[in-house]
């Protein structure tokens, strides 16, 4: 398997490959191919850690990252990462390619300077590769609230020094329903189907933990 830069030729493919493994997991339907086409004409879309798997000549996986916002309770403001979408073509899930696009980058994110890595995701995806709850890290959104599915990676040691911060989301991550319906057109049709997965998405996504 080689893990490489997205190129401009792949985009197609990437975003088919996203669209086919997100198709109903979180929703009827998906977004999170129109979501990739977004970001990657914002500022915050880091380029370098823009990644493909490809595995005998086929891309079978994907990772983008975008950089995110802290702030300290003191003022201090400094840049983190978050990742998403990630996908791997439904063929070739469980297979450890998430695992190896993710711990590719994490090295390239280190090097490149980030210290730390926050998504929002399924816990039990993510903490076989170091991620914990934010509250363990007394990393909150607006108004103290912490959320169930968001997670911590710790790049470098002390990245958080005890302190509270805030997070926030690169804007690059937002767009509207209708924008992305209106994509979804120009993708080959797909039945839209209502899961229990979609439930369980539901729940962790607006659920939040107490101190």
């Amino acid at each position: 398997m080689i893990i490489r830069n997205e190129q401009q030729d792949d985009i197609n493919i990437v975003e088919n490959l996203i669209r086919d493994a997100f198709w109903n997991v979180y929703e009827p339907g998906a977004t999170e191919h129109y979501l990739a086409h977004q970001m990657r004409k914002h500022k915050d879309f880091v380029k370098e850690l823009d990644m493909v798997a490809e595995l005998d000549g086929k891309i079978v996986g994907c990772i983008m990252y975008t950089v995110g916002r802290l702030s300290s309770e003191e003022g201090i403001t400094k840049k983190c990462l978050s990742f998403g979408p990630i996908a791997v073509h439904p063929d070739y899930q469980r297979k450890g390619i998430g695992k190896a696009l993710i711990e590719r980058t994490f090295e390239l994110a280190k090097e490149l300077g980030y210290e730390s890595i926050i998504i929002f995701g399924h816990p039990s995806n993510y903490v076989a590769r170091g991620f914990v709850s934010c509250i363990k890290m007394n990393v909150c959104v607006g108004n103290g609230y912490f959320p169930t599915a968001m997670l911590v990676k710790t790049l470098v040691d002390g990245a958080f020094d005890g302190k509270r911060w805030v997070f926030k989301e690169s804007e690059a991550c937002e767009f509207a329903m209708r924008d992305a319906e209106e994509y979804d057109k120009l993708f080959p049709h797909k039945e839209k189907k209502i899961l229990p997965c979609q439930e369980e998405f539901f729940i962790y996504s607006h659920s939040r933990l107490h101190e």
